[in-house]
């Protein structure tokens, strides 16, 4: 079945909504801690310190507040389905991280940032309906959906931030399993087929890559992981022969090697 033909995984709004709130109520927490040293440290992303990243957190949603209050495009249905969010982000990074440095420089309260951020979201994005159109950088969505892609964003550069900062700030569990999804359906719409069985429990299972489709009994070629090693292999923080020689991935099965598909964001 081409993947434009598959039937689309369906995400509860208001509980996707809760889901970013949560996530970003978290992280607003652990950045209040921070102190002038933690914020000055390197990162992961490029040149970034941990400043940078801090603030470019809070565009997860001031994004989604900022196209709110753009007119509705006039496009009759949105021009880029949910799965395919993830594989059409590869040509944004030079403009997030102008928008990001920019943002650093102009707001020094990080504390502030973060309530101004959360207060405009819980104003203008509940009263909203979820078929509404907006125009995102990578083009035109349907604000349920766009609120799943805040899920990556999010529970990915919580990641980072733990990372570098070297803190434990939770995931929330909504956030974390819609995040896993998301990127476990856009594997498969980028190699469709059902010879590979991908688990990432407790949260996700697809089948992917061209060749014989499994039908029952035990899949011949099958990939598992945790949800937080399946974000940073989709998302690059992390290669996959590495995380296949320590263990984090279990690969069996000719056609069990991924490397070739991953990462799916740019």
């Amino acid at each position: 079945m081409p993947p434009s033909q598959k039937r689309a995984r369906r995400y509860d709004p208001v509980r996707t909504r809760t889901a970013v709130l949560a996530q970003f109520s978290h992280v607003r927490e652990a950045v209040r801690t921070l102190t002038p040293e933690q914020l000055a440290l390197p990162t992961r992303l490029g040149d970034w310190t941990v400043r940078e990243l801090a603030v470019h957190l809070t565009m997860a949603l001031s994004g989604v507040t900022r196209n709110m209050e753009l007119p509705e495009p006039a496009a009759a249905k949105p021009g880029l389905t949910l799965v395919q969010w993830p594989l059409a982000t590869a040509d944004r990074a030079a403009g997030i991280d102008e928008d990001t440095r920019a943002l650093a420089l102009d707001r020094p309260d990080l504390d502030a940032l973060y309530g101004e951020v959360a207060a405009r979201f819980e104003e203008v994005v509940p009263g909203a309906g979820d078929e509404r159109l907006l125009t995102t950088r990578v083009g035109v969505m349907r604000l349920a959906d766009h609120l799943v892609t805040r899920t990556v964003e999010l529970v990915a550069h919580t990641d980072d931030l733990n990372e570098a900062a070297g803190l434990d700030i939770p995931y929330d569990r909504q956030a974390l399993a819609a995040c896993t999804r998301l990127l476990a359906d856009a594997l498969a719409e980028k190699a469709p087929g059902g010879s590979v069985e991908v688990r990432i429990p407790p949260f996700a299972v697809v089948q992917c890559v061209p060749g014989p489709k499994h039908t029952r009994g035990t899949p011949p070629n099958v990939v598992e992981t945790d949800p937080l090693t399946w974000v940073r292999l989709a998302t690059g923080r992390t290669q996959w022969a590495r995380e296949l020689d320590g263990a984090k991935v279990g690969a069996s099965g000719e056609r069990a090697d991924l490397s070739a598909l991953l990462p799916l964001m740019g």
